[in-house]
């Protein structure tokens, strides 16, 4: 039975790799402190690691805002940057000595933001290509350990993710992706021999609707 830690397990994309891990095998340690919240986080992890090695860690959870770069709080600057970023680098670096020992892997959830530049996402772009060139990079460094880091840069994705935002995908069939194909996608990427570094899924169309 090999363990997993998964970031945003609770809903959307996370929930989806949730129970697809389960269904293979996987167990599901939850972890009960906020990302924000540094200190905790890392007092659990080191609670963790007392009786548990770690197989896999993907860093899932993330939030997002697309508006005028002036007009976000600093506050929101800051949860974005925690959560979206600080929170996967740190749980890395906890969990890096437990993942060496299973020769395990990290998956990282960024975005197709993470590849291009659009209007009125420069704070949600930089948390997620930060995110995306902390696992390349982090992957040279482990090569020879035989750890595998994976960057996943979903499109459109029909979540809770826009709950809180102006638009949503499109109910036009072929222009958004379901969470299941990102989460079958993570099994696949387990499956592989050798390394998936960075992986991009989009829809076949691209289309948004305004709420």
């Amino acid at each position: 039975m090999k363990n997993a830690i998964v970031t945003g397990y609770s809903s959307g994309i996370g929930k989806a790799i949730y129970s697809e891990l389960v269904s293979n095998g996987y167990t599901i340690i939850k972890l009960n402190s906020r990302l924000e919240d540094l200190s905790s986080l890392e007092q659990e992890i080191k609670e963790i690691l007392k009786t548990k090695e770690i197989d896999l860690l993907i860093n899932c959870a993330g939030v997002g805002v697309f508006q005028p770069h002036e007009e976000i709080s600093v506050s929101k600057i800051k949860e974005l940057i925690d959560i979206n970023l600080t929170a996967p680098i740190v749980l890395s670096n906890l969990l890096l000595r437990s993942l060496k020992k299973t020769q395990g892997k990290i998956i990282n959830i960024a975005s197709i933001e993470a590849t291009k530049h659009s209007k009125f996402s420069a704070l949600y772009t930089a948390t997620k290509s930060g995110l995306r060139d902390f696992g390349l990079s982090l992957f040279e460094e482990l090569r020879k350990s035989g750890v595998g880091v994976t960057t996943i840069n979903p499109d459109l994705t029909t979540t809770n993710f826009f709950d809180d935002l102006q638009f949503e995908p499109s109910k036009q069939e072929d222009t958004f992706l379901m969470p299941q194909t990102i989460a079958k996608t993570v099994i696949d990427i387990l499956n592989t021999q050798g390394v998936i570094t960075d992986i991009t899924i989009r829809p076949q169309k691209f289309a948004i609707q305004k709420k």
